[in-house]
């Protein structure tokens, strides 16, 4: 069967998006499917430190818990052009990504319906900026061995947990 060069063209842009998405650890379906929300946080670190963040106290979603920073992916975006957005957008400083940590889902409950978020989460570097909280309630940079004595959200535990096994 031959196809029209439109339909020629469509099977190469869904073969190339599979294959990026499938290196970058998530399934095609999941990012096709709307009712998951995609997002990326960044362990960032500076020196010895890394920084998290706290979500504001009228927050839907776990209010006033610790997690690393991050935010929700924008149509045609990449996972890294999404954290590096973030960053600067919410606390107002420069990062650059180093590598892929892990990927991780969790589902929140809201009005009695689920949300299942997936978070692609990236160890990324400090650059330049003094952090402004634009859209956390607080942040901070801590020492990586204090990182337990934070309440973090239910979604970033696991993320701490496999952050843990590499210190």
């Amino acid at each position: 069967m031959l196809l029209s060069g439109r339909e020629h063209e469509f099977t190469i842009l869904i073969v190339i998006i599979t294959k990026y998405v499938n290196a970058c650890c998530i399934h095609p379906r999941k990012i096709m499917d709307k009712k998951t929300n995609i997002g990326t946080a960044g362990i960032i670190r500076k020196g010895k430190q890394i920084l998290i963040a706290q979500r504001k106290k009228d927050s839907w979603m776990e209010p006033n818990k610790w997690e690393f920073p991050g935010g929700k992916l924008e149509p045609n975006e990449t996972f890294e052009d999404c954290l590096i957005r973030e960053i600067r957008e919410e606390l107002g400083i420069t990062i650059s990504i180093d590598k892929l940590f892990m990927k991780t889902t969790h589902t929140y409950m809201k009005n009695n319906e689920e949300f299942p978020i997936t978070l692609i989460v990236y160890l990324a570097d400090w650059q330049e900026g003094n952090i402004r909280n634009i859209d956390c309630q607080d942040s901070k940079w801590i020492d990586t061995k204090d990182i337990k004595k934070f309440d973090f959200a239910a979604a970033d535990i696991l993320i701490v947990n496999k952050f843990l096994e590499l210190i």
